[in-house]
C-alpha cells in the first residue's frame, strides 16, 4: 500500500509538479514510510502535521480531502446548513492563506457558502464570528504555537466551539469512506464569487469581536483615566495577534504600549525564536530587553494565532517574573471573582471551569470564594463544552476558563481559548492593584500562597516522533498502568485515577482499595493525586508527537516545594525510562 501511494503521488498528473519532484528526491526509505503509512489523522480538533507531500502531511490535497468530508457532513444536514455557511481563518504560517483558499473553493464546489476573511485573524475570533454570523462551521488554519515546519486544520461547529465528538467522528468517517485522492475539484475563486458562495469579511466582523471584548472590563473609567500609566510591551510574535491586541488596549486606554519592532510583522519562519510559543523563556528575550531600556511594568505575548499569552511582570523589586499558565489563570480567576463580588455583579451559579492539568490552587480559590468549580479534560474544546452545558441546562454561569498551557476565556461570545481577551484583562488586572492597592501581580500571587499554601507547577515533555515513537507511547501508558504505585518521593498518594478505563482507585483510609467510576470522557490519562493537595498527570500530546509529563506540588515554603517536585519528577521518568529500556532525552 505505501509503495502504491508513493507511486500515485510521484506521478499522478492530479499532483501538481512541485510534489512529484519533492517525493523523487526522497531516497530514504524510511521517510516514504513515515509520509505513506498512513492517512494524517483526523481527530476531535482537525488536523495538525508537517508541512510537506504524502498523507500522512499537511498540504492542499489533505486540506481538500478533508474539507470534503466536512462538506459532506454539512451537505447531509441539508439546505438550511450550505445556507448558513462555514467561516474561515487563517494565521502567517506557510501556505495558511493557501489552504484557507482551497477550503473554501472545495467548500464552494459542494454549493455551500463560505466567509473568508480578508487576512490573517486570531483564531478566537473565528469562534466569535461563527456565532455572530450564524454559520454552520468554521475552519482555521494554524498550528498555534508549534515549529514552523507545522500547519493545521481545526474545525469549529454552530456554537463557535471546537467541532463535538459526534460530528468529528462523522467528518472523519466521510474522509475515510474517500479511498480516491485524485477526484475533488475545488470551484475557480470567479464562479464561487459570482454564484454568491464565497464572501469576504474583514472589519465589520474585527468592531463586534473589539466591542464584545471591551464589555468585559470591570473598571473602564480606571483604564480611560490611568491606563498611560501602565507601560506595556507588546509582542505577537509574527502571527495574527499584532492589530487587533493593540486596538482593543488603546481604545480601552491603554495607550503606553510599545510593540517589538523585530516581531511585529507576520513571518512563517518565525526568525527571532526558537519556537513562537510564549510559554519558553527565552520568546521574551527581546521583549525584557526593550522592557529594561523603557523601565515598563508589563510585557506581554502571544503565540501566532493569538490564542494563547504569555506574561512577564516587573515585580516589587524591579525585576521581570514570567508567570506562568497556571499562576496566571489563578490571577485572572482572583481578579474577575473578587472583584464582582465587591461590585455586586457575581451571579448566584458561578462557576469556574478548568482542565485536570492545572493547578489545584484554583480548586481552593472557587471553593473560598463560594462559587462552583468544574474539572474537564485537557483541552481547551473541553472547557467550552462544558460552559455550553452549564449554559443549556442551567446549572452554572461561566465566568472564567484556563488551562495550564497558557490558553483563558471570560464572557460568552468565544467559546476557545482568547489570547485578546486575556490580554485585556491581564493589563487590568495590572493597573488595579497598581493603582488601587499598590501591588504587582506577583505580590497578588504570594498573598494567595500565604493563604492556601504554595502550589509548584511544571511539565516535561518527551519528544517520541513517527510510528516507532507512538508505539513507545502506547508502551509508557501500559507500563505505569501495571505498575504499583503509592507514592512518588515519599509523598502519599490519595488516589489513582485512570481516565482511559474510566476508572479511579482510592489510596488512603478506610475506603483504600475502593474504585469508583470517572464522570469525564475516556481519555489517554493517568492522574495520580497526592493527599493534601497536587498531582503528577501523564498523557501523550493529541496534537504533537510528544508525551507529557505533569507536575503539581503543594507545600509551606518554595525551596522545599521546589526540591520535592523535582524528586517527584526524577523517580518518575526513572521508571518511565525502566519501561522503554532506555535512557530519555526531552
Amino acid at each position: 500500500m505505501i509503495q502504491e501511494r508513493y507511486k500515485l503521488w510521484s506521478e499522478h498528473p492530479y499532483f501538481d509538479n512541485n510534489t512529484h519532484e519533492e517525493l523523487k528526491t526522497i531516497t530514504d526509505p524510511s521517510e516514504i514510510e513515515d509520509r505513506f503509512y498512513m492517512d494524517l489523522e483526523f481527530g476531535t480538533g482537525g488536523l495538525r502535521g508537517i508541512l510537506a507531500a504524502g498523507t500522512n502531511r499537511m498540504n492542499i490535497y489533505v486540506i481538500r480531502k478533508a474539507t470534503q468530508g466536512l462538506a459532506d457532513t454539512i451537505c447531509e444536514k441539508g439546505k438550511s446548513a450550505m445556507a448558513k455557511g462555514v467561516v474561515i481563518a487563517y494565521d502567517s504560517r506557510h501556505y495558511s492563506r493557501r489552504f484557507a483558499q482551497e477550503a473554501a473553493l472545495v467548500l464552494a464546489k459542494n454549493g455551500i457558502k463560505v466567509y473568508l476573511f480578508d487576512d490573517l485573524r486570531p483564531t478566537p475570533e473565528l469562534s466569535f464570528a461563527v456565532r455572530y454570523l450564524q454559520a454552520q462551521a468554521g475552519i482555521v488554519i494554524t498550528a498555534s504555537h508549534n515549529p514552523k515546519e507545522y500547519n493545521g486544520y481545526k474545525v469549529y461547529w454552530e456554537d463557535g466551539g471546537q467541532v463535538p465528538p459526534a460530528q468529528a467522528d462523522r467528518i472523519s468517517k466521510h474522509i475515510s469512506a474517500r479511498e480516491s485522492w485524485v477526484d475533488i475539484e475545488p470551484l475557480t475563486e470567479e464562479n464561487a464569487r459570482a454564484q454568491g458562495l464565497l464572501i469576504t469579511i474583514g472589519e465589520e466582523i474585527d468592531q463586534a469581536y473589539l466591542f464584545a471584548v471591551k464589555s468585559l472590563a470591570l473598571y473602564p473609567d480606571l483604564a480611560e483615566q490611568k491606563g498611560a500609566n501602565l507601560k506595556i510591551i507588546y509582542s505577537p510574535l509574527h502571527g495574527a495577534g499584532n492589530i487587533l491586541v493593540r486596538r482593543v488596549l488603546k481604545e480601552l486606554g491603554y495607550t503606553s504600549v510599545f510593540v517589538v519592532p523585530e516581531q511585529e510583522k507576520p513571518d512563517p519562519n518565525f526568525p527571532t525564536v526558537l519556537f513562537p510559543n510564549p510559554e519558553i523563556p527565552s520568546t521574551f528575550d527581546l521583549a525584557r530587553q526593550y522592557g529594561e531600556r523603557l523601565q515598563t511594568d508589563l510585557l506581554l505575548a502571544t503565540d501566532p494565532d493569538s490564542d494563547r499569552l504569555g506574561v512577564v511582570i516587573r515585580n516589587q523589586e524591579g525585576k521581570f517574573v514570567q508567570l506562568t499558565g497556571n499562576q496566571i489563570g489563578v490571577l485572572l480567576a482572583y481578579y474577575l471573582i473578587s472583584q464582582k463580588k465587591a461590585l455586586g455583579i457575581l451571579p448566584p451559579k458561578a462557576t469556574l471551569i478548568k482542565t485536570i492539568a492545572s493547578t489545584d490552587l484554583a480548586d481552593a480559590l472557587a471553593i473560598d470564594l463560594g462559587i462552583q468549580v468544574e474539572n474537564v479534560l485537557t483541552g481547551f474544546k473541553f472547557i467550552a463544552e462544558k460552559e455550553k452545558e452549564l449554559e443549556e441546562n442551567g446549572q452554572g454561569d461561566f465566568q472564567f476558563g484556563f488551562e495550564e498551557s497558557y490558553g483563558y476565556l471570560a464572557g460568552h461570545f468565544v467559546r476557545d481559548k482568547d489570547g485578546v481577551i486575556a490580554a485585556m484583562l491581564v493589563a487590568e488586572a495590572a493597573l488595579y492593584y497598581k493603582q488601587r492597592e499598590q501591588l504587582t501581580l506577583p505580590e497578588v500571587l504570594e498573598t494567595l500562597y500565604h493563604h492556601y499554601g504554595y502550589y509548584l507547577e511544571d511539565q516535561t515533555s518527551i519528544t517520541l516522533k513517527g510510528k516507532e515513537g507512538k508505539a513507545e507511547m502506547e508502551r509508557i501508558m501500559a507500563g505505569l498502568r501495571q505498575s504499583e504505585i503509592r507514592s512518588f518521593a515519599d509523598l502519599p498518594l490519595e488516589r489513582i485515577e485512570d481516565y482511559e478505563l474510566q476508572s479511579g482507585v482510592r489510596l488512603c483510609g478506610k475506603s483504600s482499595g475502593e474504585t469508583y467510576p470517572l464522570a469525564l470522557p475516556q481519555s489517554k490519562v493517568l492522574r495520580y493525586s497526592f493527599s493534601g493537595g497536587g498531582f503528577v498527570m501523564v498523557r501523550p500530546s493529541g496534537t504533537e508527537p510528544k508525551i507529557k509529563f505533569y507536575f503539581s506540588i503543594r507545600g509551606a515554603q518554595p525551596q522545599a516545594v521546589q526540591e520535592k517536585l523535582d524528586q517527584v519528577r526524577s523517580e518518575l521518568l526513572t521508571r518511565v525510562s525502566r519501561i522503554l529500556g532506555k535512557s530519555l532525552d526531552n
